[in-house]
C-alpha cells in the first residue's frame, strides 16, 4: 500500500517526518513553486507537527483491463464499495468489482466514443451513458443484451458530460454547441434547454445539491455560468478569460487559455463543512475554489437596488461582475502553490477518509494533485505554514478523468490516454 509515508521515498522525493530527529531535514518543495530554492532546510519548529509528501512516484495498485481504446471517464459506487464503472472511445462500458481480477460486465453501447457516465440517484443498477449526441439508459439486470431502456436524442451536437440531480428527477447533458439539455427522466421528456450562456463548447455541468432548481456549467469560452434551469436563464456569469491583476498565474500559462474543463461540487452532507462552493479545473493549469453563494449574494445585492427589466437585465448584471477575487470569494490553486503546469482536465472531491477534505485534480502535465483545502478553511488564508499541496503523483500519461471511492485502499481511479484504467491506494 502506498500512501503519505516517509518510507516510500526515492532520490527525487523528499518527505518531512514529524518524528525526525534531524533538524536539517530538507523541506519538500515543488520545483514549480515560486521562489523554490534547492537545498533550503526547515528549522525544527517548522518540522514539528507537519507531515506531507509533495513529490511521489508510485505504481498503480491495480490495472483494470477491458477496453480496446483510450478510456474516457469513470465513476465509483457510493452504495457498493469496490464497484467501478468505466467508459472508453471503443464505445464500451466496463463494470469492475475491485475484489475480482477481470471486468464483470462489458457493455457495447455503440460505435461512438462514450463521453460520460452517471448513476441514477437511489438506484445504481440504472446507468446513464452519453455517446455521440445521445443519452442512453441501461439496466444492469437485463443481462448481456444491453438494449437501452430509453434513448434521448435532444442534443444537436456531441455531448461532453451528463449528470443527474440528487434532489430531483432531472438529468443535464452539456454539448459542443454550448447548449445544456435538462431532461426529466421520470416523465421521459425534455424539460428545458439552457442556451445563450456559452458562446463555445459547454464542456461540463453540475447540479447544485443545495438548490433544487439551480445548475452550474463551464465551457471553452472560459465562462462559468450559474443557472436557474426552471426558468431557463443564467443567474450569473464569471468570465475567467478576463485579465485578473491579482492572479499569480505566470506568463507562460497565458498561452493556455482558461478554458473550463471540469467542475465539481460537494455532496450535500459535507456542505456544512465545505460551504456552498465549487471547484473549477481550468485550461491554464489553475484549480479555482469559488464560493457560489457569495457570488450569487453579491449579484442579489447589486440588483436589489435597481428596478428589474426582465430576464436579460440579470444576465447583463452578471456579465459586469466577472471576478470574485475582490471579495475573497475565490481560492487559486496555481503553480505558485505547486500546481499544474498544463491544462487541468478533471477535478473531484475526495470520497475516502474525511470526505471532501481533499480536492483532487488531474492534468495534461501527467500528474494528479491532492489539495488539503480544509487547511485553508481552518486558517481562512494562505500562509507560509499552510501547505495546501498534500500529495503529488507523477504519471506517465495525461489524465482524462478520475474519481475516488469511499474505501480505505484502492480508492483513486484514473483514466488516462491508454486503454488501461489505473487504481491507486492513497492513505
Amino acid at each position: 500500500m502506498v500512501g503519505i509515508f516517509p518510507t516510500r521515498t526515492n532520490p527525487k522525493t523528499w518527505c518531512t517526518d514529524p518524528k525526525s530527529k534531524n533538524p536539517n531535514q530538507p523541506k519538500p518543495l515543488s520545483p514549480l513553486a515560486a521562489g523554490a530554492a534547492e537545498g533550503k532546510h526547515q528549522s525544527p519548529e517548522e518540522v514539528e507537527g507537519k507531515q506531507e509528501l509533495v513529490l511521489v512516484e508510485m505504481e498503480p495498485r491495480r490495472r483494470l483491463k477491458g477496453h480496446k481504446a483510450t478510456t474516457t471517464c469513470c465513476i465509483a459506487s457510493r452504495d457498493r464499495p469496490g464497484l467501478v464503472v468505466t467508459a472508453g472511445e471503443d464505445g464500451c462500458v466496463c463494470w469492475f468489482d475491485l475484489r475480482c481480477k477481470d471486468a464483470q460486465l462489458v457493455m457495447e453501447v455503440g460505435t461512438d466514443p462514450v463521453s460520460s457516465l452517471c448513476f441514477k440517484p437511489g438506484n445504481e443498477d440504472i446507468l446513464y451513458v452519453s455517446s455521440g449526441k445521445d443519452v442512453k439508459c441501461f439496466d444492469v439486470h437485463l443481462g448481456t443484451s444491453w438494449k437501452a431502456l430509453e434513448t434521448y436524442t435532444y442534443n444537436k451536437e456531441e455531448i461532453n458530460q451528463i449528470v443527474c440531480s440528487t434532489k430531483s428527477s432531472f438529468l443535464a447533458a452539456a454539448d459542443d454547441g454550448g447548449d445544456i439539455k435538462i431532461i426529466d427522466i421520470n416523465q421521459k421528456c425534455l424539460y428545458k434547454t439552457l442556451r445563450s450562456g456559452h458562446s463555445s463548447i459547454c464542456s461540463t455541468v453540475q447540479f447544485l445539491p443545495w438548490k433544487p432548481w439551480e445548475a452550474i456549467t463551464g465551457g471553452l469560452d472560459s465562462k462559468l455560468v450559474m443557472w436557474d434551469f426552471s426558468k431557463g436563464r443564467p443567474l450569473k456569469t464569471v468570465d475567467f478569460g478576463s485579465p485578473d491583476p491579482k492572479s499569480s498565474t505566470n506568463t507562460s500559462q497565458c498561452f493556455n487559455p482558461a478554458f473550463i474543463h471540469s467542475i465539481a461540487v460537494p455532496e450535500i452532507d459535507i456542505v456544512e463543512k465545505s460551504g456552498k462552493i465549487c471547484a473549477v479545473a481550468r485550461g491554464d493549469g489553475v484549480v479555482d475554489m469559488i464560493n457560489i453563494e457569495s457570488e450569487l449574494s453579491s449579484l442579489r445585492s447589486k440588483t436589489s437596488t435597481k428596478p428589474r427589466k426582465g430576464p436579460q437585465s440579470t444576465s447583463k448584471d452578471a456579465a459586469s461582475s466577472e471576478t470574485a477575487d475582490s471579495n475573497n470569494q475565490t481560492l487559486h490553486l496555481d503553480y505558485s502553490l505547486g500546481g499544474h503546469t498544463a491544462a487541468v482536465s478533471c477535478v473531484a472531491f475526495s470520497a475516502f477518509g474525511e470526505r471532501g477534505k481533499f480536492i483532487i485534480s488531474g492534468g495534461n502535465d501527467k500528474s494528479v494533485k491532492f489539495w488539503d483545502w480544509f487547511k485553508y478553511l481552518d486558517q481562512g488564508r494562505i500562509s507560509n505554514d499552510c501547505d495546501l499541496l498534500h500529495l503529488n503523483i507523477d504519471l506517465t500519461k495525461k489524465v482524462n478523468w478520475l474519481c475516488t471511492t469511499p474505501a480505505a485502499s484502492e480508492n483513486l481511479i484514473i483514466c488516462d490516454t491508454t486503454k488501461v484504467v489505473k487504481v491507486y491506494s492513497v492513505s
